[in-house]
């Protein structure tokens, strides 16, 4: 998948972050980060990228390959800066997280 391209003015977004991070998938839910609802903040600073995220569970198996797909995802984009990911459990994710479309399609 080619990566998202910044707008003419050169300038990071909050949505062309969001596109970089729906590439990543949770292994064994194979569903994108985003609509997971694992991203929980995402600042963006000239070209400096800041995200605040969480994980199904503090167990998570695949945590440290999510968190390392996330971070190789957002250094795709073109003229990005520094970047961090950020792992939060506060508020801890549960299922209402997840995107409604996505929630009814798995039958929640």
């Amino acid at each position: 998948m080619v990566a998202p391209t910044p707008p003419a003015d050169g300038a990071l977004s909050v949505d062309l972050v969001k596109l970089a991070l729906r590439r990543v998938k949770d292994p064994e839910l194979n569903l994108n980060i985003v609509d997971l609802g694992l991203i929980y903040d995402i600042r963006v600073d000239g070209n400096d990228v800041n995200v605040d995220m969480s994980l199904t569970s503090p167990g998570c198996p695949s945590g440290a390959e999510i968190m390392g797909d996330a971070e190789k995802q957002l250094k795709t984009l073109e003229g990005v800066g520094a970047t961090s990911i950020n792992l939060v459990w506060s508020p801890m994710w549960t299922p209402e997280r997840i995107e409604p479309r996505v929630r009814a399609y798995l039958g929640f």
